[in-house]
């Protein structure tokens, strides 16, 4: 087995859903994960055993003794977390120990990432990249202290040492310290600076954010491993650092004991020369924020000014750059044509953009710059063939020769483009003048019916030409096999024979958060074991949809391809997600269930009305409480024959183009192929 990931439980019932998925969520599957129950119990034992019904390879260990004693207060459970990573290391079987908290997230493709250079060095410690959020979404590169969460340790290597997490607070100081010196010396230690962990901040309710004296263990810490390595330099340096950003720290040391934890700390002078210190410190950070506020702009500055010498530049006829989604990967309609035109016009080059944050989406071997870059401008300036479906970052300049598609990325329910003018609450302060700029660099505008083209035309106002070829994205949802669909459902768990429901509802533009006006739980309890419900979120509200129950409701929200879970499903349970445009070429079940319509319409506006019962606005049944929809599905009238007339009324209204050939037409338009 290569890994073990140990996850202490303690007081973390409203983040360790997330974190035990971002372990099973893994491309890896080659790992276990330990949950050590650390007493007194909340509700995240209970999510743990959860996870263990569901997943044999989630274990929950539950010591004796795991050190402390229960309500023994924040400190208290903070000197049960040494025992319980203690615990979980003993029990664990992989080659390599990972020990994360349970606040913290493994991101996805870290594994991966983690395997391939595992691999390469065979290291008995491998540094990982880390970084920090906190609860306001605000992202900052991890920090330089210790800290287990972000180590990867051989195990033969950590037991050969006898390194052990020490009790109390600061339990990591010591063995974290150790094996890095030890490595070091063994030129065995490396790194990998991708960010594969992020800890997730929290306002209160941690150790990390109570001030107190339970703080002054981090010196007796120190003193610890001092007393171990001899004094080792190294160590002295890292002491100097590590107490005082502690004693600099509000969230621990309070003001009152400062001064008291100073002097026992040792640091040299007295405290209010100290003060003095800080505050000239202080005066110089602001100094160098404000200067690397201007070096930001500069940078910008310079990055412009290189892109506008590249615009000299010839195009590269060879260069194509695609874009999705504002920058989070390879996706939609831009994805089907990159695979496309790899295959009819494999001459052409593709580059994706993406930003930073989403790095991570990449799958490998596919080439990216990412927005912003010295590569990205160059590429932006010399490509030949734009492809995206929204926009691409920067307010670049479209060059004379250059040849922008836009794909678009689905069939419009709500308004849209210049139709969104009536609703400016709800537009977050949109720019229409930029929209008619953007509209402007179109040279092809994808149309997947003609209501869309019709609504294009007039929302999108310029002299582009609209290219009626269907949605390459749905290209799969007519080739795709029963082999395939097969092995999309066992890839998601699904027992062959259950009935698969695809709950998908949109973004509201006036409510903040998934927050599903459906009890998915009651939902699948009542349908019984033959159906699963599998969710999935808009992609505004990240990766998860925090939703799931067993092998019953299943949360599929960061599944890389929507158009594999409609495959995998047998109906479409939607509110006013546009899928149930796409998701109407497979001629299965649409089910609306529109419990806020009426405020739907209010705040955005519609181009359909859902619920009037018309052939050709509304796909299906139709529901708007819960109680109609439990009906709907326990009578079966969701696959009744009327609702299969409005379904194909449907259908032929929003899928005349769609036929298996989509990214085929687009590449023969965009691109130069040969014949055939």
């Amino acid at each position: 087995m290569f890994l073990s990931v140990v996850v202490p439980v303690h007081r973390v019932q409203g983040y360790l859903r997330a974190a035990l998925e971002s372990v099973i969520d893994q491309s890896v599957r080659d790992w276990e994960l330990i949950a050590v129950d650390t007493g007194p119990p909340d509700g995240g034992l209970g999510i743990a055993r959860e996870f263990a019904v569901r997943d044999p390879r989630v274990r929950v260990l539950s010591p004796e003794a795991p050190g402390g004693s229960p309500g023994a207060g924040e400190a208290g459970g903070a000197r049960d977390l040494g025992a319980a990573r203690n615990a979980g290391a003993a029990e664990a079987r992989g080659t390599y120990l990972l020990f994360l908290d349970g606040d913290d997230l493994l991101l996805p493709g870290a594994l991966a990432e983690i395997a391939a250079r595992v691999a390469a060095d065979a290291p008995d410690v491998l540094r990982l990249g880390h970084e920090r959020v906190d609860w306001w979404d605000g992202t900052r590169p991890g920090d330089t202290l210790p800290a287990a969460r972000n180590q990867l340790f051989r195990r033969a290597f950590w037991t050969a040492h006898g390194l052990r997490f020490t009790e109390g607070p600061y339990d990591h100081v010591v063995p974290v310290h150790r094996a890095v010196l030890l490595a070091s010396d063994a030129g065995t230690l490396a790194a990998l600076d991708r960010v594969c962990v992020r800890h997730r901040l929290r306002r209160a309710g941690t150790f990390a954010t109570t001030p107190g004296r339970a703080h002054f263990a981090v010196i007796d810490a120190y003193a610890h491993l001092i007393a171990e390595t001899g004094g080792d330099p190294r160590v002295l340096a890292a002491r100097t650092a590590h107490l005082r950003a502690v004693l600099d720290d509000p969230g621990r040391i309070a003001p009152g004991d400062r001064a008291a934890f100073f002097r026992a700390a040792g640091l040299p002078g007295r405290y209010a020369a100290h003060r003095t210190r800080e505050a000239v410190r202080a005066g110089r950070t602001r100094a160098r924020s404000a200067l690397r506020a201007g070096k930001k702009t500069l940078r910008a500055r310079v990055m412009r000014a290189v892109y506008h010498a590249d615009l000299h530049r010839p195009l590269d006829p060879r260069l194509a750059v695609y874009g999705a989604y504002w920058n989070r990967g390879v996706a939609c309609n831009p994805a089907a044509v990159y695979a496309k035109a790899r295959e009819l016009a494999p001459h052409i080059r593709g580059v994706w953009v993406v930003s930073s944050r989403h790095r991570d989406r990449m799958p490998p071997g596919v080439p990216y710059v990412i927005e912003g870059s010295r590569a990205y401008w160059r590429t932006m300036a010399t490509a030949t063939y734009l492809v995206n479906n929204s926009s691409f970052p920067g307010g670049f300049t479209k060059r004379p020769g250059q040849i922008y598609l836009q794909t678009h990325h689905g069939t419009p329910l709500k308004t849209m483009g210049l139709d969104q003018r009536p609703y400016p609450a709800l537009t977050n302060g949109v720019s229409f003048e930029r929209i008619v700029a953007h509209t402007d660099q179109w040279d092809f505008s994808l149309s997947a019916n003609p209501h869309t083209t019709e609504i294009w035309d007039r929302t999108y106002p310029s002299s582009y030409e609209h290219l009626p070829f269907g949605y390459p994205r749905n290209d799969v949802l007519f080739t795709g096999t029963p082999e395939r669909t097969a092995k999309i459902r066992a890839e998601l768990g699904i027992a062959p024979g259950r009935t698969v429901l695809l709950y998908a509802p949109t973004h509201r533009d006036y409510r903040r958060g998934f927050v599903p006006r459906l009890d998915l739980e009651r939902l699948a309890r009542e349908l019984g074991e033959q159906y699963v419900v599998l969710v999935r979120a808009h992609y505004f509200y990240g990766r998860s949809a925090g939703t799931a129950a067993g092998d019953r409701v299943v949360d599929v929200t960061g599944h890389p391809g929507v158009e594999e879970l409609c495959l995998a499903s047998d109906a479409l349970i939607t509110d006013y997600s546009s899928l149930m445009f796409d998701y109407a070429c497979l001629d299965r079940p649409i089910i609306t269930y529109a419990p806020d319509w009426a405020a739907y319409r209010a705040a955005r506006g519609t181009y359909v009305d859902l619920l009037s019962g018309r052939p050709g606005d509304t796909p299906g049944a139709v529901a708007t409480t819960e109680d109609e929809l439990r009906e709907l599905l326990r009578t079966g009238a969701w696959r009744s024959p009327e609702a299969a007339v409005l379904r194909a009324a449907f259908r032929s209204r929003f899928c005349p183009y769609d036929d298996g050939h989509a990214a085929e037409r687009v590449v023969r338009r965009i691109f130069p192929v040969g014949p055939g």
